[in-house]
């Protein structure tokens, strides 16, 4: 049993792909992520090399994986027990695993990777991954309908997207090349109310089974109006017929508004996830 660490995607995917995909809801954002690169290269997510590891059981079956996009914290899938401790012995061993900018797993393996890791740490944030079990809409309904965003949304979408990585405190610009990808597929939605955009909500192309709805962002000014209920509503309807028969998306933990809009429009818990960082 041990786990194998390289920097190329290729083998990966080859490696750790298969035992990923088979549990898109919960590797949602390691599918996504993996994505990303292969579709816009290594500096997707950020000018540093990312890198992979999988996880291989006695009999030489790959269980599950991990990845790191620098500055973004390791993403670790759902891995047997056994993984999870070979991987907190790894941190001081492994090259790769030094100076990590913090780790991202359930919370249980969180927890057990954060006592292993001989250093002191913080929760960064505890999140909440939910799956849409029968979409319901708001009530009362907000105002206004929702669009998909096109090329001239570019700067808006900008300009909100860097707001929401500051308030959520996202490493990393906003990335244009990304959002170019998303409307290449329908994949943002704005909120319009009298013909002003209002709200944003995006969902992740689906994989597999599964797309991820995210970001979700009003500007300050025009919340507490059921806007970010209402480009919700439309942008899970809308990560359906591109073709995903599951519908997730995470939530801050500490955030119980958000948590309480996502419950009335459908959505169910799934498990909770924490991202560890070295103070």
């Amino acid at each position: 049993m041990t786990w194998t660490f390289s920097s190329d995607l290729a083998a990966y995917l080859s490696a750790a792909g298969p035992a990923v995909a088979a549990q898109p809801v919960a590797n949602t954002v390691l599918l996504t992520v993996a994505d990303g690169l292969e579709r816009r290269g290594p500096s997707a997510f950020g000018s540093a090399e990312p890198f992979f590891g999988w996880w291989t059981d006695a009999d030489g079956t790959v269980s599950g994986g991990l990845l790191c996009t620098p500055p973004y914290p390791l993403l670790l899938s759902t891995v047997p027990e056994e993984a999870v401790r070979a991987l907190g012995a790894a941190l001081a061993t492994e090259p790769r695993l030094a100076g990590l900018p913090g780790i991202n797993a359930r919370r249980p393996d969180a927890e057990a990777l954060a006592a292993a890791w001989g250093r002191p740490t913080r929760y960064a944030e505890e999140i909440r991954l939910y799956r849409l079990a029968g979409l319901v809409a708001p009530d009362p309904a907000p105002p206004g309908r929702a669009r998909p965003a096109d090329e001239a949304d570019l700067p808006l979408l900008l300009k909100w997207t860097e707001a929401f990585h500051q308030e959520a405190d996202v490493p990393g610009p906003a990335s244009e090349a990304a959002l170019r990808d998303r409307i290449s597929y329908g994949g943002i939605l704005l909120w319009e109310d009298g013909g002003t955009p209002v709200s944003l909500a995006g969902f992740n192309r689906p994989i597999g089974s599964a797309a991820r709805v995210g970001p979700v962002y009003t500007p300050p000014q025009a919340r507490c109006r059921g806007y970010a209920a209402g480009v919700t509503h439309a942008v899970s309807e809308a990560a359906y017929a591109a073709g995903a028969s599951e519908v997730l998306l995470f939530t801050d933990l500490a955030n119980p508004t958000s948590n309480g809009v996502y419950l009335r429009l459908g959505y169910i818990p799934v498990e909770d996830r924490a991202e560890v960082v070295a103070m």
